[in-house]
């Protein structure tokens, strides 16, 4: 009565690579979405600064165009208030030739140090029709945009 026995599949051996391989994919595939996000975040932060980046310097030019020096320095840094008192930054803004008008060109947001930096490009006219290039750093302070550095 020995029967015979049937055909049996034989086990399959385990394998511990797989699963590694598995977890490791998923683990490079996470890192890449974070990473993507992060990037997204980053050029949301620098897109969406240009406009008040720009309406800053518009703001600060249109003021000392018009001779209204005492609200551009308001606009000015810290760091830059530090250098200059609101009476040297008013005699050295009036010594001629004064700013007479103003075109701003290119406006520029990057990140430095993971806080957004703005740069303005602007074409500044002198009376007497003198006209010269220079660049207006932007910064952010206290929740605002402000001029930072020497803008002439």
């Amino acid at each position: 009565m020995g029967g015979e026995q049937g055909w049996m599949r034989p086990a399959r051996p385990r394998r511990p690579v797989r699963a590694a391989v598995l977890s490791g994919v998923l683990a490079v595939a996470l890192c890449l979405i974070g990473m993507a996000g992060l990037g997204a975040w980053n050029v949301q932060v620098v897109t969406g600064a240009s406009g008040p980046v720009r309406q800053t310097a518009d703001g600060f030019l249109r003021e000392l165009s018009a001779g209204e020096i005492e609200r551009a320095y308001d606009r000015l840094c810290a760091q830059a208030r530090e250098k200059w008192s609101e009476i040297g930054f008013t005699g050295w803004v009036r010594t001629p030739p004064v700013v007479a008008g103003y075109e701003i060109q290119r406006v520029s947001v990057r990140t430095k140090a993971g806080r957004p930096v703005g740069e303005v490009a602007v074409r500044l006219t002198r009376e007497g029709g003198a006209g010269e290039q220079r660049i207006l750093s932007v910064v952010k302070e206290d929740g605002g945009w402000r001029v930072c550095g020497d803008p002439f």
